[in-house]
């Protein structure tokens, strides 16, 4: 058997971390963690694995020319920076609706990334980008689902994600979650609640998908004294902190 550990610093890391208002971020990505979403873009980063599968989606699609990354990775500062500028400009109200206070913001996360469309021919909206539901756009929404991407900020769902809807913003959280949140109508901040009912020593969220098997677990994690569990040997598994209170554990198998 394989121990894993998990101390309270593991809370606020990985790919399902929630990031909002009520749970900020507890420090910052290390910046050997990003990359360029695009070699040609290289001022726009995502974490490794997201601009990875970004890529992927975007190659398998052969939308590199109509769909443009704008805006990817902010650091604390340039967060700050977004917010002053639009409650200058724009005031108190847009500003709540559209940009997430410095600290709150899933862009500090190198998870997030907003896209454009790229064919309209009109200047790109830095705040509210044109993403539309038809086209491209909707081809690229079903497939990034396969590969780990989700739709963060749903329309009727303000109340629950504290943002306006955001048809541009897409947050990786990896597979086969973000199919099980498509699946369920789930947002992050639901999907966060919905994993709790599956703890470690508990009945588990299983599912099969194509030739692999999953299954999903939750462990809380105490922050004084951590906490520890045990999986088989040579299973592989994804770990993910909540940024709320515990860990998610994912196991993988190959489906003979």
């Amino acid at each position: 058997m394989k121990t894993l550990r998990f101390k309270a610093a593991d809370i606020s890391k990985g790919h399902l971390i929630l990031v909002n208002p009520s749970h900020p971020l507890k420090s910052d990505l290390p910046k050997n963690q990003l990359v360029p979403v695009r070699p040609h873009a290289a001022h726009i980063l995502l974490e490794r694995q997201s601009a990875k599968m970004l890529s992927e989606v975007m190659a398998f699609l052969g939308c590199e020319h109509k769909i443009v990354p704008v805006s990817g990775y902010r650091a604390m500062g340039e967060q700050q920076t977004i917010y002053a500028d639009s409650l200058r400009r724009h005031g108190d109200d847009f500003t709540q609706k559209y940009v997430a206070l410095p600290g709150c913001s899933e862009h500090q996360t190198g998870l997030a990334i907003d896209l454009a469309l790229a064919e309209n021919g009109d200047a790109i909206d830095f705040i509210r980008p044109d993403f539309p539901y038809t086209g491209i756009c909707k081809r690229f929404r079903e497939l990034s689902i396969q590969y780990g991407f989700i739709e963060r900020y749903p329309a009727g769902r303000e109340q629950i994600t504290q943002i306006a809807h955001e048809p541009w913003h897409f947050r990786y959280v990896g597979y086969p979650h973000s199919e099980i949140m498509e699946e369920k109508d789930l947002t992050l901040e639901e999907y966060t609640d919905y994993l709790q009912q599956f703890p470690y020593k508990g009945l588990h969220l299983c599912l099969q998908r194509k030739r692999r098997s999953f299954e999903i677990f939750y462990i809380p994690v105490p922050s004084d004294k951590g906490a520890f569990i045990e999986i088989a040997d040579g299973v592989p598994y994804q770990v993910s902190g909540n940024n709320k209170d515990g860990t998610v554990v994912t196991l993988w198998r190959e489906r003979l």
